[in-house]
């Protein structure tokens, strides 16, 4: 099949067409979290991420499969090497298995990304539960003579590959600088070169994860995990690789070592990286002790919130930046996503209430509408242009405030096509949704209901022309926050926040 779809490839620093190397099947490995917290803003930019890839790959035709790792071993406190493992660390602290951990907040990490419409990937493997691959891996790496075994632990050797092959091409860090950057990592006395990264580690007497291998009890380390199941579930070769941009060096640089040194030629075709979101021009993570969970987002309880915000407005707002774009998180900029969001919403929700014309229409809303469809496909063909659909769809939502305020008619057909057009980007594609408040579903029918009843009472009193009843309940509604217009068709009205 033939694409039109444009993406920018970390590794040749340049936009590509996107062509699958077996199309209309698609591979495509992105990394997952490491469990050991609850999720904050800077996991739920890439999930949102590569679930709009995801969403917009299947919309195309292509057959996507998606795997998404959970990293449950492996990942030390200090760098790649050294240090406590970190779901080990949260276990000691907690006096609970390193399994319960990893469980809890896998399962938490699934209830958050639900909550923000990100599509479940298609495999979700585990770290802990591909041992025996990572140790085929590191043999295969050994066997090959680019990783040599010191005191139980097993390390890449970056001189050996560099000669054969180039180490720093993702990232276009040459071997010196690294080198010079790794002086003064803890553990140099094993490494025949400060810059070598483990591919096994030697457990010590008080590491709880450990597993039997040729080499020594221990555990894999964390740049494995991702080159073997990649391997195991998309083949040799796949698609697209992605991940935050704070994974180009070392992870991705490594994992690209491992599988030229394991198997003498690339894996991945594509690499696709989300850039950062800061707060005030800072990383946002667990290691600068800045980050807000996706819980205090969604209740408001945090020092720099001023208040709560959705699901659906963390997602908006995430869309509202282009993916390589850094995002700086402010509530001014929340609170704009949050009207942004609610505009869209409204608009799609008033097209139930436009009726097509049928003697004519606006020739230049018919323009307008038959353009929206190309216009959002030529931008999301250009490297997920997300802020450029969105502005499209909001320039539908000006031609459908003029339908509703019959300043503008609209035919059939057309009125059809905007209506699918808008559903189909802002709902399918990025995976925006419609948010109920924060009562039940029973509750909320209730309220409309009373509010219903009170317009009713207000009709009566305009048909019986007792104009100052009928003002006084209006009044009284807009004081509330209920916007009420009157139309040639009826009463309509919605609750302003």
């Amino acid at each position: 099949m033939e694409s039109k779809l444009v993406i920018y490839n970390t590794l040749t620093r340049q936009k590509e067409r996107f062509e699958p190397i077996n199309a209309p099947h698609v591979g495509m490995y992105v990394c997952g979290p490491t469990v050991y917290g609850d999720p904050h803003l800077g996991h739920a930019r890439p999930a949102i991420t590569f679930d709009l890839v995801f969403r917009y790959l299947k919309h195309l035709g292509y057959k996507v499969r998606y795997v998404r790792n959970i990293t449950d071993v492996g990942h030390l406190e200090h760098d790649a090497d050294e240090g406590e493992d970190k779901i080990a660390k949260k276990a000691r602290l907690e006096q609970l298995e390193p399994m319960e951990i990893a469980q809890y907040y896998t399962n938490r990490y699934h209830q958050y990304m639900d909550a923000l419409n990100v599509l479940r990937p298609s495999i979700e493997p585990h770290a802990t539960g591909h041992i025996i691959e990572q140790q085929q891996l590191v043999q295969q790496i050994l066997d090959n003579g680019f990783a040599y075994e010191s005191n139980g632990s097993v390390y890449f050797d970056i001189e050996a590959y560099n000669k054969k092959f180039k180490y720093g091409i993702l990232s276009g860090r040459s071997l010196e600088n690294i080198k010079d950057e790794s002086r003064e990592l803890a553990g140099v006395g094993e490494k025949r070169n400060q810059a070598d990264f483990a591919l096994w580690k030697k457990a010590q007497p008080e590491h709880i994860m450990r597993w039997p291998s040729p080499w020594s009890d221990g555990f894999p380390g964390w740049h494995c995990e991702c080159t073997a199941m990649g391997r195991k579930y998309l083949g040799e070769m796949f698609d697209i690789h992605g991940g935050g941009m704070d994974l180009v060096f070392p992870h991705h640089e490594c994992e690209i070592a491992q599988a030229q040194a394991s198997m003498g030629h690339p894996a991945v075709k594509y690499w696709m990286h989300n850039n950062m979101l800061t707060i005030n021009g800072q990383k946002m993570g667990k290691s600068y002790n800045n980050f807000i969970t996706l819980e205090q987002f969604f209740t408001g309880n945090h020092p720099l919130l001023e208040k709560a915000y959705s699901p659906m407005t963390i997602r908006f707002f995430v869309l509202s930046a282009h993916y390589r774009g850094t995002v700086d998180f402010s509530n001014e900029a929340l609170q704009a996503a949050e009207k942004g969001y609610e505009k869209l919403m409204n608009a799609i929700s008033d097209l139930e209430r436009i009726t097509p014309s049928e003697n004519s229409e606006n020739s230049e809303i018919s323009e307008i509408v038959k353009k929206l469809r190309e216009k959002c496909y030529d931008a999301m063909n250009d490297d997920f242009a997300t802020p450029l659909v969105l502005s499209y769809l909001f320039e539908a939502c000006t031609v459908i405030n003029k339908l509703v305020d019959h300043k503008a008619t609209i035919c059939a057909d057309c009125l059809k096509e905007l209506s699918e057009t808008m559903r189909l980007f802002a709902f399918d594609i990025l995976g925006l949704k419609e948010e109920k408040g924060n009562g039940s579903d029973a509750r909320e029918e209730a309220f409309g209901k009373v509010v219903d009843m009170v317009l009713d009472l207000r009709a009566k009193a305009k048909a019986n022309k007792d104009w100052a009843t009928s003002d006084q309940i209006r009044d009284a509604l807009a004081a509330a926050g209920f916007e009420v217009k009157d139309t040639k068709d009826g009463v309509t009205w919605k609750l302003n926040k």
